[in-house]
Formats: C-alpha cells, structure tokens, sequence
C-alpha cells in the first residue's frame, strides 16, 4: 500500500479506523442486554453491570500495558487481534447464556472483549495521527467519532434482534459481524512510510517555531520520559475528572432529567437517544476544532462550559434547557476522547503514541468505576443530585487549574529547547 500512496490513501486507513471504533463502540450499548441477561440467569441488577464495568477496566489496562506490543506488532495484526478479543467476547458471551454460566459470561465480555477493546480502541488512533499530521483533530475525532456512535447503531439493533432470534443468538449475530467488519478494517489498517508527509505540507509553515506545540511535538519522548513529566501527571488528572463527571451524568441522566425538569420516562429515554448522538458529534466537532485555536485552548474551554452547565443544572427545570444543557455537557464529554490524543501527540510525538495514549486511557478505567459510585454516594448523602452537580462543578474548577498548568508546563517545555 505503502508504495501507491495516492491522495485517497490515508481517507481509506481513516474509514477502516471508523470501522474498528464503531463496532468496538457498541459496548455503550449494552444497557440493553441488563434485564434480559437478569431474566436469563436470574442474576441481580449489579450482578449484571459488573460485566460492564470489567470490559472497561480490562479496556484501560490492556490499553496501558499493550501499548507498547501495538507499536510492534504494526496496525494491521494489532486491528485482527483486537477483532479476535472483541468479536471472540461476544460469541463466549453467547455461549455463557445457553450454558447459564456466569463465569464465562464475566471472561467473555469483561475479559476477553475488554483486551479487544483496548487493543481496538489505541491502534486506530495511534495510526490515524501519523497519517494526518497537518490535521490531528479531525484524525482522531474521525476514528473515535465512530466509537460515540457505535451505540447508536447497535442499541435499536440488539432490542430487535433479542426479540426476534432470542439472547443468546443476538450475542452469536454481533460476535460474528463484528468480528468480520473488524477484520476486514484490519486488512486496511497501515502506518505510513518513515517520514510521510501530506503533499504540500510543510510542518515550519503550519505553526511557528515559537508555538510550545511545535517544539515539544519536535521532540520525541520515550513512554517511561512522557510518564516523568509533571505535565502527563496532570493531564491523567484532569482526564479523570472530566471522565468521572461525565460518565456521572450518563449514568444518571434519566433519573436526573425526571427529578429536576420534570420529563416523564418516555421523554427521558429518547433523550438518552439523543445524547449518544451528541457524544458521537461532540467528537468530530470538539477535535476538529482544536486544530484551529490549539488543544490547550480546547481543554480549557471543556472545564469552563462543563463547570458552569454542572454548576446551572440543578437549577434549570425548563425541559428543553435542561436536555440542552446536558447535551452541552456530553458533547464537551465525547470532545475530550477525541481531542486527548491528538494533544498528546503534540506533547510527546506521535512516534510512542500508542503506548503512552494507554496509559492516559488508565483515567478512563479508574472514573468508569469512580463515576457511577460517587454519584450514587452523594445522592444517598444529600437526598438527589444536586449535591452531586455541584461537586463536579468544584471538580472542574480544579480541571481548570490543571489546564492552566499544563499550559504553563508546556511553555516552559517549549523554552528549554
């Protein structure tokens, strides 16, 4: 591929990373398999989000410490193993309900479809950035853009199906497209030749030589230099909280939308619709918009929107302004996945993105168990969910000091060469 590389060349590698995120995407969707895997192992109700919440830590840790096996193995194996854990979880998750076993069913989607989803999750992004370095945003919001709205497709797809050809075959049904749609993706996947570079582009010319972006992103980190750096410590930090308060909303934005603004359960679940729309638009938008006022302006925007709509939400009981700020909310949510390795690449280089990209994804795993248990910790503590908006507003008042420091980190990063 590599010695035909023709203007559409990078377009097709962008549309295989589509194609790997969307599928592995679906794991948003899995609200829908909660009462039927109740009713079909006569399992309590967290009992069944255990599964979920393993496939994500698992998501996080293979993404940390496979990292480095990614950047090895090249794009196109590292995508067909991802598709062998992903697709290969969810046909065990099949088998673990016709055998009522809860053990296999923890293994397959927790374990096994976790690992594919890390692997799944940085290969794509790691190579999208290389091939659009003129343009990192809109790369990596490209290829998690498809990860926001893999659920979209998959959530009205695995009702239909559970209803028609039973639980179990529907785990069967998606095992194997996924797999198929993955692989295929995979055979697409490639890295650049050393040294590509977009026709007409000229690194000096698209940002100063006085930009602190150009001159940290000139210099090429190691995972172990990146991990040393005050910067990388505070940029973790901040992820988490943003994550944390984010996932916060997501996993209580229905019972919130009908305690504050009113809404009936009907009007609550299609505006759990909508906000996955948001997330997935959020993505594109949010990144591809960082590559025109810079990633450090972008991050701090998130903290400031999101602290000030935290912070005016449990106040605002007009349906349609409450739905709208809440999708503010997770637009700026999904924004920051996208605009996350696109502003480590300019950090650290793009050479180790893959490996370091991992362990930011770290923060993922620790708010995704962080997240939904803090919210339900407040609530229980001060009686709804105003307390809980409230504590993430002061979280993103500390997510903005962060964001000024690192900032400042860079800058003085920038000076020293």
């Amino acid at each position: 591929m590599h010695s035909r590389i023709t203007p559409f060349t990078r377009w097709s590698v962008a549309a295989a990373a589509v194609g790997i995120h969307g599928s592995i995407g679906a794991v948003y969707a899995y609200s829908v398999y909660t009462k039927p895997v109740m009713e079909a192992l006569g399992w309590r109700y967290e009992q069944v989000t255990f599964a979920f919440s393993l496939a994500i830590a698992c998501l996080g840790l293979s993404a940390a410490f496979l990292g480095r096996y990614v950047e090895r193995w090249g794009p196109s194996k590292s995508g067909m193993i991802a598709a062998m854990g992903y697709g290969g979880g969810l046909l065990l998750s099949g088998l673990a309900i016709t055998l009522r076993s809860p053990e296999l069913f923890y293994f397959g989607y927790g374990v096994l479809g976790g690992v594919g989803l890390g692997v799944g999750y940085i290969t794509p992004v790691a190579t999208l950035v290389k091939w659009f370095p003129d343009r990192r945003g809109l790369a990596t919001g490209l290829a998690i853009m498809g990860f926001g709205f893999g659920a979209l497709l998959a959530g009205p797809l695995a009702v239909r199906l559970i209803a028609s050809v039973g639980l179990a075959n529907t785990f069967y049904v998606f095992g194997a497209g996924y797999f198929s749609v993955m692989m295929l993706s995979a055979r697409i996947l490639a890295a650049p030749p050393e040294g590509w570079r977009p026709a007409g582009w000229n690194p000096d010319a698209a940002a100063s030589a006085s930009s602190p972006a150009h001159k940290t992103a000139a210099i090429v980190y190691t995972p172990r230099q990146a991990l040393l750096t005050p910067r990388f410590a505070m940029l973790w930090l901040l992820f988490f909280i943003q994550v944390t308060c984010g996932i916060a909303v997501i996993s209580a934005a229905s019972p919130m939308a009908q305690e504050i603004a009113g809404l009936t359960a009907t009007q609550a679940a299609a505006m759990i619709g909508l906000m996955g729309l948001f997330n997935g638009l959020g993505r594109i938008g949010w990144s591809s918009f960082s590559d025109f006022i810079g990633r450090p302006a972008t991050f701090l925007t998130f903290c400031v929107v999101q602290g000030l709509a935290f912070f005016a939400l449990p106040t605002i009981s007009h349906p349609l302004l409450f739905q709208a700020t809440v999708f503010l909310i997770i637009s700026c949510y999904g924004g920051g996945f996208a605009t996350m390795p696109a502003y480590l690449s300019d950090l650290f280089g793009t050479k180790n993105l893959a490996v370091i990209y991992g362990y930011m994804l770290t923060a993922w795993s620790a708010a995704g168990v962080a997240g939904p248990m803090l919210t339900a910790s407040i609530r229980e503590h001060t009686g709804g969910f105003e307390g809980t908006l409230r504590y993430g507003a002061i979280g993103f008042a500390v997510a903005l000091v962060l964001a000024v420091l690192v900032r400042l980190d860079q800058k003085r990063a920038a000076a020293r060469t």
